[in-house]
């Protein structure tokens, strides 16, 4: 089952909005590989992906919650932590084990639920509060 993305996921900053598109799109070809019985010819791409992805992503929105004073940017960034230390524990199990099955389907599950409800409900939190952030900031700037 395919994971859609949708403009009201949008942040409002494009560099994040398009890491995370590139996250749906690198995940719903691990979901068809897995679909198709070949999750383990996937996964380590996937992981190899997100080795990258983590660092690169989580800094830029914790810059961007560091610039606008996010008041959720603790709870945030603990969020990233966890993410990250569950990231580290399923690489040292395919390290170890290699891609097996029980790795497919560790990876799926870390990756489908972070964007279930990372993406979807936190990261749409910061999105708003950017969004209007923003606004208030060019809207100041407009005035006389």
């Amino acid at each position: 089952m395919a994971i859609t993305w949708s403009e009201e996921l949008a942040t409002g900053v494009a560099l994040i909005d398009a890491q995370h598109q590139e996250l749906f799109l690198r995940i719903n070809k691990l979901l068809e590989a897995c679909n198709q019985g070949r999750g383990r010819n996937e996964v380590g791409s996937v992981i190899k992906f997100l080795e990258v992805y983590v660092i690169a992503h989580f800094a830029e929105e914790e810059q961007h919650m560091i610039n606008y004073h996010y008041p959720a940017y603790r709870d945030h960034k603990a969020q990233h932590t966890e993410f990250m230390e569950n990231f580290a524990k399923l690489k040292g199990l395919i390290d170890s084990e290699g891609v097996g099955l029980t790795a497919v389907i560790s990876t799926n599950h870390l990756v489908v639920e972070w964007l279930k409800n990372h993406i979807r409900k936190i990261d749409r939190a910061l999105g708003e509060f950017l969004r209007a952030r923003t606004v208030s900031v060019a809207s100041a700037r407009k005035d006389p």
